[in-house]
């Protein structure tokens, strides 16, 4: 039986670290079956807790949600333990490549499938499914995850998750520390998973610029607020975006905008 179309709405999100730092203000988003959503904002605008809000690992950094919902297929996720979350189907890869560095490309991929119970079978057609995206960690299968490049790091961390079977993959920052080639790489093969199989991306991303040009929508956080949202065409068409939410020069003549009042932010 076919599966219900796929659904993650974030209303009024609201978030403190320590009960004291507020991070987030009435954020809110939807991700829908078969879109990619970008997270968009500078460094500090509150990406990452929104992710870690969505992935119900704020109370790992003595975070709260202090107000509105966040629902995937029904579930509260508030109230769901991170542990539950992959056999939902919603899968996050955190910031930073963490991958298990004494272990080897193909084991840190296999830890993947653990989660559900994978046969093996199943666990090798996976396996084949993650080398032909990123076919440059056939090679490197073998090796130490902690002995391979940033780029090969994030892969394996990727792919890691993709072995679970995601239906709503959660990316935190892929593109950091990255060189622009393999940023390139990695997104285009998102983009050819989204396409060819539907799997559903949210996005968080400082690299305005690619996610942009992969994402179907996107939504620009400042200081912990949502400030603007709509199609990824209509943001990368406003030249203005990146001077006003990125720290960049405006270009000449462009229109000024209001912002949402600031707040004390957490960092990312």
């Amino acid at each position: 039986m076919a599966k219900p179309p796929l659904e993650l709405i974030i209303e009024d999100l609201s978030a403190t670290y320590n009960h004291a730092i507020r991070a987030l203000s009435a954020v809110s988003l939807t991700v829908r079956s078969g879109e990619i959503v970008a997270l968009l904002g500078a460094n500090g605008a509150g990406k990452s807790t929104t992710l870690k809000a969505v992935s119900n690992l704020l109370p790992a950094e003595r975070g709260q949600v202090t107000g509105g919902t966040i629902r995937f297929e029904g579930h509260d996720l508030t109230r769901t333990p991170p542990s539950e979350l992959i056999q939902l189907g919603l899968v996050p890869v955190l910031e930073g490549r963490h991958v298990f560095r004494a272990l080897s490309v193909e084991e840190n991929l296999i830890t993947g499938a653990l989660g559900r119970d994978a046969s093996r079978a199943e666990t090798k057609a996976d396996l084949e499914k993650v080398y032909a995206l990123f076919p440059r960690l056939i090679e490197r299968r073998s090796v130490a995850a902690g002995l391979t490049s940033g780029g090969e790091q994030q892969m394996t961390a990727i792919g890691r998750a993709l072995m679970s079977r995601p239906r709503l993959l959660v990316l935190d920052e892929p593109s950091m520390g990255l060189a622009p080639l393999v940023v390139e790489d990695i997104f285009r093969a998102l983009k050819r998973l989204n396409t060819d199989e539907g799997l559903s991306i949210l996005v968080a991303e400082q690299n305005s610029t690619v996610a942009l040009r992969f994402a179907d929508r996107a939504t620009v956080l400042e200081h912990g607020h949502t400030v603007i949202a709509g199609s990824a065409a209509d943001l990368r068409a406003r030249e203005d975006i990146k001077a006003l939410y990125f720290g960049l020069a405006p270009p000449p003549n462009a229109e000024s905008a209001d912002t949402a009042g600031a707040v004390t932010d957490a960092a990312e």
